[in-house]
C-alpha cells in the first residue's frame, strides 16, 4: 500500500508498522572528500524538507565522516522528521557495540530508527554473528536499551550468503525486520537477488531495501538504461524504499523527479526494460559488487570485523 507526502510516495516497511519514503538518501555519497560538507547538510535537509524520510548511514563511510555529516544535518528539529538507518561491520559483540555507539555519537541521536549489520559477503558471516560472543547479542542489546527501534542487515555479492543469513536466523529463532539488497535491471539477469531472495522477504513481510539501482552507476555506462529508468524499475517491484547515492542538488532533484513520477509500469515496459539490458548483463559485467572485491570494503579492511574466531 502506498500513500502520498508532499508529492513522495510512502510504502509500509515490513511488518514494523512504519512507513517510509520511496526513495531514500544513501549516506556514502553524503560523505565523499569532494563534496563540501555545507552542501551535504544541505541535500540532507532539502531531501527532508520534500518528503524524502529515510536516510542510509554506515559506521564505515568515509571514515565516519558521512555520520558527522548527517548528525550536522538533524540539528534543529530535523532528526524528528526523519527515519534514521545506520550499518555496523563487527561481528563479535564486543566491536559490535564499539561500533554502535560511535555511530551515535557521530550521529548526535540517542537511537537510530533501524540499524544493520554490514556487508553480509562472507560465507561465514551468518555463523560469526549469530554463535555466543557474536554481534547479534550486541544488537539486542542496543535494541533492549533503546538504541535502535528495528534490525536488519545488507549485502551486496551473493543471494546465497543472504538466504544463509536468513536461513541461520530462523534456526536461532530471529527474524528480522529489513534485508537491503541490489535490485537493478541488470541483477535480473544474473545471480538475481530478485529472484532468489525478494520472494523470501516478501512471504515473510520483512521490509525490502533496494540499493544499487544504477550500479553506483556503472550500470549508467552500459547505454541502455537511463538513471530515472533505472529508479522506476526499482520501485515497481515491492520494494519499501530505493536508496540511491545524492552528491548534489541536481542528482537529488533526480531522485525526487523519480519518486513523484513513478507509478506501477505496464508488464510491456518492464518487459523492455530487461530485453535492452540483457545483453549487457550477461557475467555480471555492469555489477562490479558481484563480481570483484572492488565494492567489499570489509575485504580491504578486515579488522572493521574484529577479531576472529580463537
Amino acid at each position: 500500500m502506498t500513500d502520498l507526502r508532499g508529492e513522495v510516495p510512502y510504502r509500509k516497511l515490513g511488518r514494523t508498522g512504519e512507513k517510509v519514503s520511496i526513495v531514500g538518501i544513501g549516506g556514502f555519497h553524503i560523505g565523499k572528500p569532494y563534496l563540501d560538507e555545507a552542501e551535504a547538510i544541505r541535500i540532507v535537509r532539502t531531501a527532508l524538507d520534500n518528503g524524502i524520510n529515510f536516510l542510509d548511514n554506515s559506521w564505515d563511510y568515509n571514515e565516519g565522516n558521512s555520520e558527522l555529516r548527517v548528525g550536522k544535518a538533524l540539528q534543529d528539529g530535523y532528526r524528528e522528521r526523519a527515519f534514521l538507518m545506520t550499518k555496523i561491520d563487527g561481528r563479535d559483540r564486543e566491536t559490535a557495540m564499539q561500533q554502535i555507539d560511535e555511530s551515535l555519537s557521530r550521529l548526535r541521536t540517542d537511537h537510530v530508527d533501524l540499524l544493520q549489520l554490514h556487508e553480509i559477503i562472507h560465507t561465514d558471516d551468518p555463523d560469526r554473528i549469530f554463535e555466543g560472543g557474536g554481534a547479534l547479542e550486541a544488537v539486542l542489546e542496543a535494541k533492549r536499551a533503546g538504541k535502535t527501534r528495528f534490525i536488519g542487515f545488507t549485502g551486496h555479492k551473493s543471494p546465497a550468503i543472504h538466504l544463509k543469513m536468513l536461513e541461520t536466523a530462523s534456526r536461532h529463532t530471529f527474524r528480522f525486520d529489513t534485508v537491503q539488497m541490489p535490485l537493478n535491471v541488470m541483477d535480473a539477469h544474473y545471480d538475481s537477488f530478485e529472484k532468489r531472495v525478494l520472494p523470501v522477504l516478501v512471504e515473510h513481510e520483512i521490509g525490502v531495501l533496494g540499493m544499487k539501482a544504477m550500479g553506483d552507476h556503472i550500470i549508467l555506462e552500459s547505454g541502455v538504461v537511463t538513471p530515472i529508468e533505472c529508479l522506476h524499475y526499482a520501485m515497481n517491484l515491492p520494494t519499501s524504499v530505493v536508496i540511491t547515492g545524492c552528491d548534489s542538488m541536481p542528482i537529488l532533484e533526480q531522485a525526487l523527479t523519480a519518486a513523484r513520477t513513478f507509478r506501477p509500469l505496464p508488464p510491456d515496459q518492464v518487459a523492455s526494460l530487461l530485453a535492452r539490458s540483457a545483453a549487457s548483463a550477461q557475467r555480471g559485467a555492469f555489477e562490479k559488487y558481484k563480481t570483484s572485491d572492488q565494492f567489499d570494503s570489509t575485504t580491504q579492511h578486515p579488522e572493521w570485523l574484529g577479531p576472529g574466531r580463537t
